[in-house]
């Protein structure tokens, strides 16, 4: 079936992103917008688009009924959902394939076998997946999280069944603290996923998070396009990833591969997904999750394997067999994305709004751009503060790494506030080039301290980054000089060296 024309349900850098790949197809695109985003970018890069409702997503892009009949109206062949929204909701899924049009994602029937988590967990138990260990079934109430926290052990999480993002998610450190984190969980599981649910699973001290991309096609083919390392997060939501893990061996990628792809045809899977992965200490691997739509961070594994996921989406829901077998997929160099986003680093990386004054983006050999917004747009209390993804790619993980410095150094986005600044810093810390790290990087090694702040830019370096610095000036003469301007942001002085 040849799909001529796609509503994207969604907003930002996503729906600019997949407008480009429809674009690329020769596929006309159809937008939706919000009152607040009525003059967003994306708006102007489709070829039409359309009013939905008032700025809150309750009243636009998480109405069901108003994006399927703009879909109806407008002659759509198919929706895509993007991520966030309702890219996961098995409702919509289904009641867009009621109306006559293709969901460009999976099946309902496995949206809702992995977004219950306490089902997936067994669905995965049942296949032969190691899971984290925990319950298998919703907690009955705070007497049966006590029983389950101490068969399990302390430390343990106390999550949302429906949940996601790092929402409905406590730790809990012994029995006395663990009655006050089941009701935060509870009550933040009901407030964003209408699931009151949440179940219990022990807690790693020092775990990798490790994601496989697939690709699934209707004729029962699947493949997974390598590893995605997220383990840099704030909340428990990934705010830089790369492409491939610096910790996985040859052999563990094959290997963990394997279990992805068993993992999507557990669950009768198609289209593109993400299994993720917890790796601990002692490299033992754990399924996490299964996130049945786009994710954020594909970029990454795109850059490296040069192969359009959003194309190959657009491709299987459309019903062409894949093209690729698995022999077929090579990685070559390192990618890395930044996710830029309008929060405060030095506020608990509280959300900024405002308007955007300024903004240029970097450009270069490797430098990728996927954005969602132009200067003027405003960035609102909405929605999500992503403004954009940074996505820098390179022979080598080094060469990734110095490539987004040097973009990141380039960027110049002033009206809000960004976390530049803190990208710089991860990119410069010694256990970030070392590839020794986890994901409780930010809480143990983040000191905002080290962010230093000059007429409004900021930017962020340790004392053997300056140093590193200050060496190559003696040829360049950047970051050094404290009186003159030397390019976007510059370093007024060394800073302590960071633990």
């Amino acid at each position: 079936m040849r799909i001529k024309k796609i509503l994207i349900a969604n907003r930002g850098e996503i729906a600019v992103r997949i407008i480009n790949a429809c674009t690329e197809m020769a596929i006309t695109s159809v937008a939706v917008y919000s009152d607040a985003d009525r003059s967003s970018y994306h708006t102007e890069r489709a070829d039409e688009a359309y009013h939905i409702g008032e700025s809150p997503a309750s009243e636009s892009y998480l109405c069901i009924k108003k994006i399927i009949d703009t879909a109806l109206k407008s002659k759509c062949d198919a929706i895509h959902p993007g991520y966030g929204f309702l890219s996961e909701n098995d409702r919509f899924a289904q009641e867009v394939k009621k109306a006559g049009l293709i969901f460009i994602g999976p099946p309902p029937e496995s949206i809702s076998a992995m977004g219950d988590k306490t089902a997936a967990r067994k669905l995965m138990i049942e296949a032969g997946i190691p899971v984290v260990p925990g319950t298998v079934e919703p907690l009955s109430g705070k007497k049966d999280a006590h029983s389950a926290a101490r068969e399990i052990g302390y430390p343990v999480l106390i999550k949302a069944v429906g949940g996601g993002g790092g929402k409905g998610m406590r730790k809990v450190e012994k029995a006395s603290d663990l009655d006050e984190a089941f009701n935060r969980a509870v009550s933040e599981a009901t407030s964003s996923f209408a699931n009151p649910h949440v179940y219990i699973e022990k807690y790693l001290n020092s775990p990798r998070h490790i994601e496989f991309q697939i690709l699934a096609d209707h004729f029962g083919n699947v493949i997974h396009l390598g590893e995605r390392e997220c383990s840099i997060q704030r909340r428990h939501q990934k705010v830089i990833e790369e492409a491939p893990s610096s910790i996985l061996t040859d052999r563990e990628r094959e290997s963990y591969g394997d279990l992805a792809v068993r993992t999507a045809k557990a669950c009768g899977y198609k289209n593109a997904g993400t299994v993720e992965f917890l790796m601990d200490e002692n490299r033992n691997f754990y399924f996490l999750e299964m996130n049945t739509r786009l994710q954020v961070e594909h970029p990454v594994t795109e850059e490296v394997t040069h192969i359009d996921i959003v194309n190959e989406q657009i491709r299987i829901a459309a019903g062409e067999k894949l093209r690729y077998k698995q022999d077929d997929i090579t990685w070559k160099g390192s990618a890395i994305e930044c996710r830029i986003y309008a929060e405060d680093p030095l506020n608990d990386f509280y959300p900024s709004i405002g308007t955007i004054s300024d903004l240029k983006e970097p450009t270069g050999n490797g430098v990728r751009i996927d954005s969602g917004v132009k200067k003027f747009n405003e960035i609102s209390v909405f929605y999500d503060p992503l403004i954009a993804k940074l996505i820098c790619s390179a022979e080598d993980r080094k060469g990734a790494i110095e490539k987004s410095c040097r973009a990141l150094d380039d960027y110049v986005l002033s009206g809000v506030t960004t976390n530049l600044s803190f990208c710089y810093y991860v990119l410069n810390h010694k256990s970030f080039r070392s590839g020794k790290f986890d994901t409780h990087f930010i809480d143990r090694e983040f000191k905002p301290g080290l962010l230093n702040v000059f007429n409004g830019k900021e930017k962020a370096m340790s004392a053997a980054a300056a140093a590193h610095y200050k060496h190559k000036s003696l040829k360049t003469n950047r970051f050094v000089n404290s009186s003159a301007k030397q390019g976007n942001w510059k370093i007024t002085g060394l800073m302590d060296a960071m633990s």
